[in-house]
């Protein structure tokens, strides 16, 4: 394997075992703040906000430094992961997750980013980057489940964790290149907020909400519905991670020749059916078996979206559509959990999440009836490429708004690099 696609796995499998760990210790640090389940959801609420703080300039710096910046990225997830562990009270609680979605919004930026361009060098990985982030939300969920469950403090479980996301931060660097773009003629230039990358932002945001919905809340509504054990209720997270891996793994083994709509859609449908089966289930097995279905299919809409976002625009200018896309998509992670939470301290926990799953049907809706439209025309010049039976091919790297357009990235729906030719 090449030393550019490790690096891209080994910073998505970092990324999701920090939050596993931290679906597993939500209700930990919530009795340690001392504080019910609505201001938990204002908490919740300030990674989000944190988020939206950081994904721009996240992205230029992507775009204007490469490797460095993204080393930089990675290595305060690291820093600021750790500060929750700190938190004692409501007030100093939602500093910390302020700070952690800070540094996570560039963590999710700068990673998208080196899959994005990766995809270019060697083929599509997306979908493959997205399973490692969820199975390594299990190992982190199921780890950290018995980590507390035997007595650990959050302050030892948190500096473990902190310790795998730094040493990655090292890797990444240590495997990286030179990742900074070629200038396009003109300089240097702000990324336009064209209508496909908005579009695809509003599905990401919908995605995003109901994904972090159960990412947030799964634990906790088996330990207050069902009275679990920290053990068991880590086996929320755990299982909506382990069928979000599957999903993407399908995604990207198998359905591979599949049009990238049909995927958003029937991944929505799927994820809904599963939210309203947990949301209303009578007993914890039943509970995860929706948790399970509701991994399966929401799994597949982020990183098509995403895989989409890395197309359009500049090649200069990737990682800034990526973080255009990822800073609408965490409205979603900025609405989804606090409001599960508000709605809950109204209505009741189960209440809330069954509208999550209105959420879901209304992404497969969207789905059907809306399209990305047009960008501007590229304004880099077209790069020309030997295609495989010899020749030139004039083809533009800078932009692939047709994909965005027909959901699609080659003749029939088959998704390839965007840098090559379908196949006659």
């Amino acid at each position: 394997m090449k030393s550019g696609r490790i690096r891209v796995l080994a910073a998505f499998l970092s990324f999701g075992t920090f939050w596993g760990a931290w679906g597993a210790l939500v209700p930990d640090l919530q009795r340690q703040s001392r504080v019910g389940d609505g201001e938990l959801g204002v908490a919740i609420l300030m990674i989000g906000f944190g988020a939206l703080c950081s994904m721009r300039p996240a992205g230029r710096a992507v775009d204007r430094w490469g490797r460095p910046a993204v080393t930089g990225c990675v290595a305060a997830m690291a820093v600021a992961g750790f500060l929750p562990a700190l938190a004692t009270s409501g007030t100093v609680l939602v500093v910390a997750l302020m700070a952690t979605g800070a540094a996570s919004g560039a963590m999710d930026v700068a990673v998208n980013a080196l899959a994005a361009a990766e995809e270019v060098r060697s083929g599509p990985i997306m979908s493959a980057a997205h399973a490692c982030f969820s199975a390594a939300v299990v190992v982190g969920a199921v780890s950290s489940g018995a980590i507390l469950g035997h007595g650990a403090s959050l302050r030892g479980l948190l500096g473990i964790v902190a310790t795998v996301v730094l040493g990655t931060a090292a890797l990444v660097h240590a495997l990286g290149h030179d990742d900074r773009p070629p200038r396009t003629p003109g300089g240097r230039r702000r990324t336009p907020w064209t209508r496909s990358l908005v579009l695809l932002g509003v599905f990401c945001a919908l995605a995003y909400l109901v994904e972090n919905a159960w990412q947030s809340w799964a634990a906790v509504l088996l330990r207050s519905a069902f009275s679990s054990s920290p053990q068991a209720a880590a086996l929320g997270p755990a299982l909506f991670a382990a069928a979000a891996a599957a999903g993407r793994l399908l995604n990207h083994r198998l359905l591979a020749g599949t049009a990238e709509r049909s995927v958003l859609i029937g991944g929505a449908l799927v994820g809904a059916a599963g939210t309203f089966a947990a949301a209303v289930a009578p007993t914890a097995p039943l509970t995860l078996l929706g948790v399970v279905v509701a991994g399966l299919g929401t799994s597949v809409c982020a990183p098509v979206i995403l895989s989409l976002a890395g197309r359009v625009g500049a090649v200069d200018q990737r990682a800034s559509a990526i973080s255009i896309v990822t800073t609408l998509g965490y409205s979603g992670f900025l609405v989804g959990p606090a409001a599960v939470g508000l709605t809950a301290a109204a209505t009741g926990l189960r209440t809330a999440l069954a509208c999550v799953g209105l959420v879901a049907v209304a992404l497969a809706v969207l789905g059907a009836v809306v399209r990305p439209g047009p960008a501007p025309a590229p304004s880099s010049p077209p790069d020309l490429r030997p295609t495989p039976g010899g020749g030139a091919s004039a083809q533009v790297e800078a932009g692939a708004d047709a994909a965005a357009r027909t959901w699609t990235t080659g003749r029939g729906g088959r998704r390839v690099p965007h840098h090559q030719d379908p196949p006659e």
